[in-house]
């Protein structure tokens, strides 16, 4: 069994990164400049923009960090998004999720210039990606195919399953196994035979939310296993998938924390640098 190591490979990536900004910076005096929006004091929430703040800036990027009050109208939060998609210096706009219940998200993600879409939420994106030409694709569906290059595990004609249909992860990471001419299946809730089906994946993908959901008797010997869940049991992290049995019988194997997680910021950082260029 070999464990994909999400840290490692997003070191590698952010180091990149780091050097083709400079290279930017050199030849054009522009750097990219990414703006999150959070609003309200959700604890989780204020921990994910830090260090996505952090991270910008390690790698040399602008950072403009938009922190509102709960009481934030949804007009006063328009305002501020219409005001970043003109701002030049600001290349991606990240909207911080969940919002308060008085803000339609979607209206807000709406809102969002498709080119500094870095989340890849927008429709125009999403459109763009079921057809095969999105610049802009989203940060943990685009990580995981990234693991998936890194380790060397073929994509191509193999059987991948993806537990899950989210617009976030399920749907995104199917679309995207497909351009990589694997044979797709998506299970959900309503998925009967669970269990067969998932018996033939060669890549799993388990993004259902649900801690310990997938076991050692749902998974092929040597498949290879990706577990995008993160769920806090007993005060500790813990993915979709039972790591402790699976990873007696799988390939490869993506550990929690430290698989995808990681991955997800790297990418983020990717698209930025990508959204400066258009």
């Amino acid at each position: 069994m070999v464990l994909i190591d999400g840290k490692k490979v997003s070191a590698e990536i952010r180091n990149r990164l780091m050097r083709e900004t400079e290279e930017l910076k050199r030849k054009t005096g522009r750097v990219p400049g990414l703006a999150t929006v959070l609003v309200g004091d959700d604890p989780a929430s204020a921990v994910y923009v830090r260090n996505k703040n952090k991270i910008c800036q390690e790698i040399g990027f602008q950072s403009f960090g938009k922190n509102l009050p709960a009481e934030t109208s949804e007009k006063e939060l328009l305002e501020l998004i219409n005001e970043l998609n003109e701002n030049d210096e600001v290349n991606g706009i990240l909207v911080q999720l969940p919002l308060p219940e008085h803000i339609d998200s979607e209206k807000i993600l709406l809102a969002i210039d498709p080119k500094k879409d870095v989340d890849g939420f927008h429709p125009i994106n999403v459109g763009k990606l079921s057809i095969g030409n999105a610049l802009l694709t989203p940060c943990t569906p685009t990580g995981i195919i990234v693991l998936l290059d890194y380790y060397g595990i073929e994509i191509s004609g193999k059987h991948a399953v993806v537990l899950g249909r989210s617009n976030i992860v399920g749907k995104p990471v199917a679309n995207l196994l497909l351009q990589r001419h694997a044979t797709v299946t998506i299970c959900h809730s309503k998925t009967t035979n669970l269990e067969q089906v998932t018996g033939q994946a060669e890549i799993l993908i388990a993004a259902v939310g649900r801690p310990n959901f997938v076991t050692s008797a749902m998974v092929k010997q040597g498949a290879t296993v990706i577990d995008v869940g993160i769920n806090r049991v007993d005060g500790k992290l813990t993915g979709d998938v039972d790591f402790e049995s699976v990873s007696k019988k799988a390939g490869f194997i993506t550990p929690v924390p430290g698989g995808v997680g990681p991955m997800t910021i790297a990418l983020l950082m990717e698209n930025t640098l990508k959204a400066t260029s258009v």
